[in-house]
């Protein structure tokens, strides 16, 4: 992974003596709290609905188990004991005081982490597969390319007051594990026939109130021109986004009111414009970007090893099932990558102890070459681990509470903070999710109902990205009651889909038995167990779930 040279270890210890500075003129009351705004605001803190909230990042999800145990640190020492992953891919502390805040920047920078650009209207922070490096249908690993859109975006004076907040997400398959297409700009790694890399560029893509699927402006970009290419678009953005009115001020905005082809010849022009030598990508910086990224040495799998492994599987059946969900097929024979799930049954999705972080911690270094991804999907990663270790690593997750086998099904929610924390949400999401996972808590169940993404969202600011959940949930107030909106069919993988609201809300108690109706409809209507929900829906369409619903189409 990549590791801070001079400048980068200069940066950030300015920025925290900086930020010291700004809370203790807020504390003092030389400042008021619209004029600390914008200062907290770019060093990740946010005023929540009761108390203000740390937000750190954790770039392309990619972090060390020093790193990690740093985060439990900061959750035991100034928070509630527990951080929060996030479906950016980053950790939210829900609890610091403000006068503790610049303390817990000056150790996140002893570990060679920060706040910067996780929020405001700026760059955030760059997003990528959490399988990187290791997928076995991997074309190329895209974490050194998110790494230098980082460096070359972090801080540019050109774009640090843009007109809303910009998000980047690089995916290095042809299987999308990153969601691309719900990203201002989306890249998708490819070769062409020559075997040089490049990429697919997308761009108009995201949720909110307005969820909009991305437009692909190029088929093939070379690598040289990722920077320039992407400093075209943001530039276009920059000079034609709208600015007077902030609920239109996305770039998706700008692309659904010029149109694809006025758009994409507008980035073009700028790219003739930027390119000319000055922001070509050399190679020799790839490279050595690149040599950050390079692979752990996987140890030759040893002779027995596989046959081992499979009795062990076939003796505890827990372990068979955890195996199932939970592995995923890595490029090193011997090897899998490792889905630890932040979504035991009954518990807030994405939240981790201080004590299984420090696990986590360990895990990665006695059995994961130090390596630990998060996921957008709110679950930690451990991206390199030898079959032959899983029996023991499941053993010792399972003792903390860690080894739920729902990688991928109806309880591996995806959920927002809600009216429990979000001073803009109107519902609660949390509980919603805890009933939804206690209600198909059987294990037998949740594998016969197989692949299903359900993801909430406690406003219509979509951060639980509702409208890309196989099983989508808004939460809305009306007339001072929460009621839930159900959408069907989204998707965030290279097919992407938003899904259709079908009919009108349902009640805080009634919700959960909706959702099970949904399903009960799918498994009454698929044609076979191989059906997954997606591919029935897309299939039969609305009509058999509003009926299930409503009783009537």
């Amino acid at each position: 992974m990549y590791r801070y040279d001079e400048f980068d270890e200069s940066f950030v210890s300015s920025r925290v003596a900086q930020f010291r500075d700004q809370v203790r003129r807020r504390l003092s009351g030389d400042l008021t709290e619209d004029q600390f705004k914008p200062l907290r605001l770019m060093n990740g803190v946010y005023l929540q609905l009761h108390a203000y909230m740390l937000r750190v990042a954790i770039p392309y999800g990619t972090l060390n188990a020093r790193q990690m145990r740093k985060l439990a640190e900061v959750a035991r020492t100034y928070d509630r004991g527990y951080g929060h992953f996030t479906t950016r891919q980053n950790i939210q502390f829900n609890w610091p005081r403000l006068q503790d805040v610049p303390d817990i920047l000056a150790e996140l920078a002893e570990v060679e982490m920060h706040a910067i650009q996780t929020s405001g209207n700026c760059i955030r922070n760059v997003t990528a597969d959490h399988f990187a490096g290791a997928a076995a249908d991997e074309v190329a690993d895209p974490r050194p390319y998110a790494e230098i859109l980082r460096q070359w975006s972090s801080l540019h004076p050109e774009f640090s007051f843009l007109p809303r907040k910009f998000k980047i997400a690089v995916t290095g398959a042809a299987h999308d594990r990153a969601a691309v297409q719900v990203h201002d700009i989306g890249l998708q790694l490819m070769r062409d026939e020559a075997g040089a890399i490049g990429f697919t560029v997308f761009v108009g893509g995201g949720l909110g109130r307005t969820p909009m699927v991305a437009r692909k402006v190029r088929d093939f970009l070379p690598e040289t021109d990722l920077l320039a290419y992407t400093e075209a678009i943001l530039r276009v953005y920059n000079r034609y986004g709208r600015r007077d009115n902030k609920y239109k001020a996305r770039v998706k905005i700008l692309m659904h009111e010029t149109g694809l082809e006025t758009l994409r010849a507008d980035i073009e022009r700028e790219f003739q414009e930027v390119r000319s030598g000055v922001l070509d990508l050399p190679k020799a910086e790839v490279d050595r970007i690149s040599a950050y990224f390079a692979p752990p040495p996987f140890v030759p799998e040893q002779a027995g090893e596989a046959d081992a492994f499979a009795r062990a599987l076939a003796s505890d059946p827990a372990l068979a099932t955890f195996a199932e969900r939970n592995l995923a097929p890595h490029k090193a024979p011997g090897y899998a990558s490792l889905t630890i799930s932040l979504k035991p049954i009954g518990e807030a999705p994405g939240d981790a102890s201080a004590e299984q972080m420090e696990l986590v911690a360990d895990l990665a270094e006695t059995f994961g070459h130090d390596e630990i991804r998060v996921s957008h999907e709110q679950n930690l990663v451990l991206p390199h681990v030898r079959k032959a270790d899983v029996p023991e690593i499941f053993r010792r997750l399972r003792g903390a509470g860690l080894a739920e086998a729902n990688a991928g099904l109806i309880t591996d929610i995806i959920a927002c903070p809600g009216m429990d924390y979000c001073a803009l949400a109107t519902a609660r999401s949390i509980p919603v999710a805890q009933r939804i996972s206690e209600r198909f808590a059987a294990s037998g169940r949740q594998r016969e109902i197989g692949d299903l993404k359900v993801k909430i969202s406690g406003c219509i600011n979509a951060c639980g990205h509702h409208h890309v959940g196989h099983i989508g949930i808004l939460g809305v107030e009306k007339k001072g009651e929460e009621y839930y909106q159900i959408t069907l069919g989204g998707s965030g993988d290279e097919n992407t889909s938003i899904g259709q609201i079908v009919g009108r809300g349902f009640s805080y108690d009634g919700i959960v038995d909706a959702v099970e109706t949904v399903v009960d409809t799918y498994l009454g209507l698929r044609q076979s167990p191989q059906e997954d929900f997606l591919a029935a829906y897309r299939r039969v369409g609305d009509t058999p779930f509003k009926e299930a619903l409503y009783g009537t189409a």
